[in-house]
């Protein structure tokens, strides 16, 4: 008599929000990403690009040197950040040239996910600080 292996129905709920995400959309790293959140993580990736969108949902629009002051590692965050739409870069004639940058609509589309992120990392932070130390 062989063995025969019984199957089961994954658990979880298959028709929820986030069941428009099939296995066949989950790509290897360094492909183009079909499900939806690795489109958001794609467009959030490195340590400091979600500072940087934080920076643009406070300003609205800004510099380069007033983004650099207030954040390291910018130069490679905002040509990711153009590159995924997520903000527009506008140069004005003129000496010395100016160069703006402003969100875009995709950019100001990730303003719930970045607040997701703050509450979450408040809670957090306000759970350790409530722990005694030993």
């Amino acid at each position: 008599m062989t063995h025969q292996t019984v199957g089961h129905a994954p658990t979880g709920d298959q028709d929820g929000p986030l069941a428009d995400c099939p296995d066949s959309a989950l790509l290897p790293p360094g492909h183009e990403p079909r499900c939806p959140v690795d489109i958001t993580l794609a467009a959030l990736g490195g340590r400091w690009t979600p500072l940087v969108v934080r920076e643009f949902l406070r300003r609205g629009q800004t510099t380069y040197s007033e983004l650099s002051a207030a954040l390291p590692a910018l130069s490679d965050r905002q040509t990711q950040l153009t590159s995924a739409g997520v903000i527009e870069r506008h140069r004005t004639p003129g000496w010395p040239p100016r160069v703006r940058y402003i969100l875009t609509s995709q950019g100001r589309a990730l303003e719930p996910v970045a607040r997701s992120m703050w509450e979450r990392g408040t809670a957090r932070r306000d759970a350790l600080d409530q722990t005694p130390d030993p």
